[in-house]
C-alpha cells in the first residue's frame, strides 16, 4: 500500500512538472509547493534531471522540423556562405549567445540558489514577480522576426533565463516576456524561448549524469522515477500545444492572474 501511495505522489509530481514546464508559472516553484504538501523529500538531482529530460524530449519533438531546418541550413551556410541560409545560421548563433548567461550563473551559483531560494516564501515572491511582468507586457506584440534579432536581444533574454534559476520565477515566462519586451513578435518570442531551453536542459543532463549514477535512492525509487518521467513526457507535450494556442491568441494575461492568486495565497497561508 505504501508503494502505491508513493507511486501516486510521483505520478502527481510528473503531472505538475509536465503541465507547468512550458507555461509561464514556474515548474520548479510548483514542484517545491507540491513536494511540501505531499511530503516528498527528494535527495540528489535524479528526479529533477529525469523530469527535465522528459520535458526536453517532448519540446524537441514539437519543434523537430524547426530544429532540422536550423541544423541543415546552418551547415549549408558554413559551407556555401549563401545569403538564403544566413538567417537560420544567425538564429543558431543567437541561441548560443543567449545560453551563455544561464550557463555561467548556473555553474557558479546553482548550488547556492538551491540552498537559499527553495522555500515556499521565495516561490510566492517569484510568482508575484512573474505575474507583474506578464501584466506589463500584456498588450505588447513586437515586429521582430527570426531574421531581425541581434546579439543584444539574445543576451538580454539569456539574462532573463538565468534569473529563472530561482524557483518561482518562470523560465518560459521570463524568456517569453523579455523576448516580447525587446520587440519580438509573439510567435518568434515563443520559438526563441524554447530553443534557449534546449541547450540549457541538455547541459544539465550531461552535467547530471554522475549525480544520477551516484543517487542513493536510484534503486528504491526506480519505479516512481519511471512513472514521473513518462507522465512528464506526455503532459509536457499537450501542455506545450495548449500554450502555443494561448500565445497565438495573445492571452498571456490569464497566467498573470494565476500567478497573482497563487502567490498571494501562499503568502497568506504559508507563513
Amino acid at each position: 500500500m505504501d508503494h502505491i501511495v508513493l507511486w501516486l505522489k510521483y505520478l502527481l509530481l510528473g503531472i505538475v512538472q509536465g503541465a507547468t514546464e512550458p507555461i509561464p508559472v514556474s515548474s520548479s516553484g510548483h514542484l517545491v509547493i507540491f513536494q511540501h504538501f505531499l511530503g516528498v523529500d527528494r535527495t540528489g538531482l535524479s528526479f529533477e534531471i529525469l523530469t527535465n529530460t522528459a520535458s526536453l524530449i517532448a519540446i524537441c519533438f514539437i519543434y523537430r522540423k524547426d530544429l532540422a531546418r536550423l541544423l541543415v541550413n546552418g551547415i549549408q551556410y558554413l559551407r556555401t556562405r549563401e545569403t538564403q541560409y544566413k538567417a537560420d545560421f544567425m538564429f543558431i548563433m543567437y541561441i548560443i549567445a543567449g545560453t551563455i548567461p544561464a550557463v555561467i550563473i548556473g555553474l557558479l551559483f546553482k548550488d547556492k540558489i538551491d540552498a537559499y531560494f527553495t522555500s515556499i516564501h521565495t516561490v510566492s515572491i517569484g510568482l508575484l514577480v512573474t505575474g507583474v511582468a506578464l501584466w506589463l507586457i500584456r498588450n505588447l506584440n513586437g515586429r521582430k522576426r527570426d531574421g531581425d534579432l541581434s546579439y543584444k536581444d539574445a543576451l538580454v533574454v539569456g539574462l532573463a533565463q538565468a534569473v529563472a534559476l530561482i524557483p518561482g520565477i518562470s523560465r518560459s515566462g521570463s524568456t517569453v516576456i523579455t523576448s516580447i519586451a525587446v520587440g519580438m513578435k509573439q510567435d518568434t518570442a515563443l520559438r526563441f524561448s524554447f530553443m534557449l531551453y534546449i541547450p540549457v536542459s541538455l547541459g544539465g543532463l550531461v552535467l547530471g549524469v554522475s549525480d544520477m549514477a551516484n543517487d542513493p535512492d536510484r534503486s528504491t525509487l526506480f519505479i516512481p522515477y519511471v512513472i514521473a518521467f513518462l507522465t512528464t513526457l506526455f503532459v509536457t507535450y499537450f501542455a506545450m500545444r495548449w500554450f502555443m494556442n494561448i500565445m497565438a491568441k495573445g492571452n498571456l494575461i490569464y497566467f498573470s492572474y494565476y500567478c497573482f492568486i497563487v502567490g498571494i495565497l501562499l503568502l497568506i497561508f504559508m507563513r
